[in-house]
């Protein structure tokens, strides 16, 4: 679902507020969610889950192009956890079909 569809569904389902509110009403409070992580601030909605600020440690990695070490900063980044009933909400839908085989797959080269 993105921002958009949630600002649809909101209007019709609360058919006295206009588009525009609706909008403006989920533009506000996703604003005041950024800004409370921002100042390290933890969200807690319950039923839904927590928005908190994990900090991820600086680290050495690779570059891919020419394989010479890099070094990774710190980094502080927002993370989600889930509440009990929304977990609970997702395990109880059904399990989607698994995708078809590729087809169109190169035969297996003899030895």
């Amino acid at each position: 679902m993105t921002r958009s569809d949630l600002v649809l569904r909101l209007a019709e389902r609360f058919a006295q507020l206009t588009q525009r509110d609706t909008e403006f009403a989920v533009k506000t409070m996703l604003d005041a969610m950024s800004d409370a992580l921002a100042r390290g601030h933890r969200i807690e909605i319950r039923g839904f889950g927590s928005f908190s600020i994990s900090r991820r440690p600086p680290r050495v990695g690779r570059n891919p192009r020419s394989g010479a070490q890099v070094t990774i900063p710190e980094k502080l980044v927002p993370h989600f956890k889930p509440g009990k009933a929304l977990r609970e909400s997702v395990d109880a839908l059904p399990m989607p079909p698994e995708p078809p085989l590729a087809e169109n797959k190169a035969p297996a080269r003899a030895a």
